[in-house]
């Protein structure tokens, strides 16, 4: 893997390298992340889109990005790029510490597995082990063995095994709806289930607008109604959620258009893995 990613920064950069004598000729190129002007001997291209940034910023950027991404796709951080360009592993490997890209491995494996119908978790915790499901209709619970301390388990709510009772009743604190699940009553829920990659979501605080680190989906923290093409926030002036957005309409939607994050709403957090809180610090950071 390093000798991939030494070669990668070579080809990376060797076009990009000019000599002093064209350093004195050549043009100042200004970073669209930082607003300053560089000479090309800092700046680094991307491979997929070309768009070009001072290598600085860039990987200050991928160490966020990957510390707050939870394995997701690193993308161009210039918000209009034409390309829709994501960062190739290559790059990261050679722009960032060792530790930060094995972060960056382990959280992308996690990521797979969670967005995966035909692997979970063993629900074990200290057991950690990838386990195969069969496959089944969706939102049918099938048996699930674990390889390793051979526990058997619901594939959809991680309990043991209850061939004779469906989820609610061996649970009777989970409530399954129609976009995700609850835990607890509904309206004092405070962890819920993404309704589209189904990654388990904590509210710390913030709006009712929410953003899944995962997968990027936009809900409504009450009901789990899709909201990713409610920019004006419609959703809020009728129904049983009504004025519970939480903040001014003006100050959501602006950070709706102008955070670079890609998680301006509350601050959910993701469970590591199922029904284990992950430990970070929940913050605002400039990740695609």
């Amino acid at each position: 893997m390093g000798s991939v990613g030494r070669l990668h920064c070579l080809t990376m950069t060797a076009a990009e390298n000019p000599t002093p004598g064209d350093l004195a000729l050549a043009p100042l190129v200004t970073c669209k992340l930082c607003l300053c002007e560089q000479s090309l001997d800092k700046m680094t291209t991307l491979q997929e889109c070309r768009c070009i940034f001072c290598t600085a910023c860039l990987k200050q950027y991928m160490q966020l990005a990957i510390r707050e991404g939870c394995g997701s796709p690193i993308t161009c951080p210039d918000m209009v790029c034409l390309n829709h360009g994501t960062l190739q592993e290559a790059e990261i490997a050679c722009l960032v510490p060792v530790d930060q890209f094995q972060l960056y491995q382990r959280l992308k494996f996690e990521r797979e597995v969670h967005l995966d119908p035909c692997r979970t978790w063993c629900p074990v915790a200290d057991c950690q082990t990838v386990c195969p499901v069969a496959t089944s209709d969706p939102g049918q619970p099938v048996l699930v063995e674990c390889p390793s301390c051979h526990l058997k388990f619901c594939s959809c709510c991680k309990d043991a095994w209850h061939a004779e009772v469906s989820c609610r009743d061996s649970q009777p604190g989970i409530l399954p709806t129609e976009h995700g699940t609850l835990f607890g009553t509904e309206a004092e829920a405070p962890i819920k289930q993404c309704p589209v990659c189904r990654v388990y979501i904590e509210r710390n605080e913030g709006c009712a607008q929410m953003m899944c680190k995962n997968c990027k989906h936009t809900f409504c923290w009450y009901c789990l109604q899709n909201l990713d093409n409610d920019i004006f926030l419609r959703h809020y002036d009728r129904g049983p959620c009504r004025n519970k957005l939480g903040h001014s309409r003006a100050s959501v939607m602006w950070n709706r258009t102008q955070d670079l994050s890609g998680y301006p709403w509350g601050t959910p957090s993701l469970f590591e893995k199922d029904g284990m809180l992950k430990k970070e610090t929940h913050q605002r950071s400039l990740v695609g």
